[in-house]
């Protein structure tokens, strides 16, 4: 009876220490099935992570998806709710967290929080992680052909590959970058030797002029279809984001095409985009997202998602599950010279939007 008992204890443990209640898990009533509803930016989770956290603990994950902040902001600001999890970027967590929308995480129930590397955590947007566990991040970067832009002898190492016309003019119609406001301005303000959370207004229409000066040069805006096109050739250089080129790059590579795709950090610098996993005061399952974010700081679960898209990874204990060749490569891993280099975004007062708002209009109408 006694090894019978420790065998249960032991079971319920392992099951705690994985993300998920080991007695909730045994007990509940499978036609009953618990469901968390994530939102999610696409293909920013490993299935088969999803198909262990659902067998673990006995519960569904449903996904809704958005392709940046803006448009997440957007659907809640409509009046979605239901959400248990969501998973932002700094600037839009620091706007969730100032519109009181989201629950105060409790750690007692994140007993792998430890796994966290510090520097990734006591951000300005939450400073003591009161609401937020880092999930992963990106860099926004140039993405290119190598082939093609060696054939044309262009540099790789600088935004004016998609700003200066002296370059656009070989690679016309043959560039692409991002639907977003924060980050094409991001880029020009790096470019003109500004921060790229600079706020000066004369600056941000001297960022503009640039922008408008290149744009007949673009072949679109695109914040996805980007990665297939790069994969497959018609495109030769994209401002995009490292997961998004990571797949590029691995796609080309998979179907045997005659050239490689490569992307770099320019030298004026990059914004870096820490995604965080928060839970949305409108959740029915607090206790489930609270599963699920443990879960998802297990090491061996975290690197599922890098090995999957190539996304750099906050979770010291995933380093040991992650492919070698990936844990060198200086874009999924910067080393603390180019660290130093990369920017988070921060948010913008109302005013602010209103002003980016009218710019991006006037962008988009020239």
């Amino acid at each position: 009876m006694l090894g019978l008992l420790i065998r249960y204890l032991a079971l319920v443990l392992a099951a705690w220490l994985s993300g998920c209640s080991g007695m909730d898990s045994m007990t509940s009533d499978k036609t009953d099935t618990r469901i968390l509803q994530l939102f999610n930016w696409n293909n920013y989770i490993a299935p088969e992570t999803i198909q262990h956290f659902e067998k673990t603990c006995n519960c569904q994950v449903k996904q809704d998806y958005f392709s940046d902040n803006e448009e997440m902001l957007a659907k809640l600001a409509a009046g979605a709710t239901g959400y248990d999890l969501i998973v932002p970027t700094g600037n839009a967590l620091h706007t969730l967290i100032q519109q009181q929308a989201l629950s105060p995480l409790d750690k007692t129930q994140l007993p792998n929080l430890k796994n966290i590397e510090s520097a990734y955590l006591n951000t300005r947007f939450d400073p003591a992680n009161q609401f937020s566990v880092p999930y992963a991040y990106t860099l926004t970067l140039l993405g290119y052909n190598r082939n093609k832009i060696q054939e044309l002898g262009l540099p790789t190492n600088t935004w004016a590959l998609i700003f200066e016309p002296e370059y656009l003019q070989k690679i016309k119609h043959r560039v692409t970058v991002l639907d977003s406001p924060r980050e094409l301005m991001a880029a020009a303000l790096l470019y003109l030797g500004y921060s790229a959370n600079d706020q000066d207004e004369t600056h941000w229409n001297q960022a503009k002029a640039l922008i408008i000066r290149a744009k007949p040069y673009w072949a679109a805006f695109s914040n996805t279809s980007y990665i297939r096109e790069l994969a497959i050739g018609d495109l030769w250089v994209v401002q995009g984001y490292s997961n998004d080129l990571f797949q590029a790059a691995l796609d080309a590579h998979k179907t045997g095409r005659s050239f490689a795709i490569d992307y770099t950090i320019p030298k004026q610098g990059a914004v870096m985009s820490l995604d965080s996993m928060v839970i949305h005061r409108s959740g029915q399952h607090p206790d489930l997202a609270h599963q699920f974010i443990n879960f998802m700081m297990d090491g061996k679960n975290s690197a599922e998602l890098t090995n999957l898209i190539g996304s750099g990874n906050p979770n010291r204990a995933a380093t040991p599950f992650i492919r070698p060749e990936l844990t060198r490569h200086p874009v999924i891993f910067p080393d603390p010279s180019t660290l130093s280099h990369l920017e988070m975004l921060t948010d913008l007062n109302h005013k602010q939007r209103r002003t980016l708002s009218r710019i991006w209009t006037e962008i988009k109408l020239r």
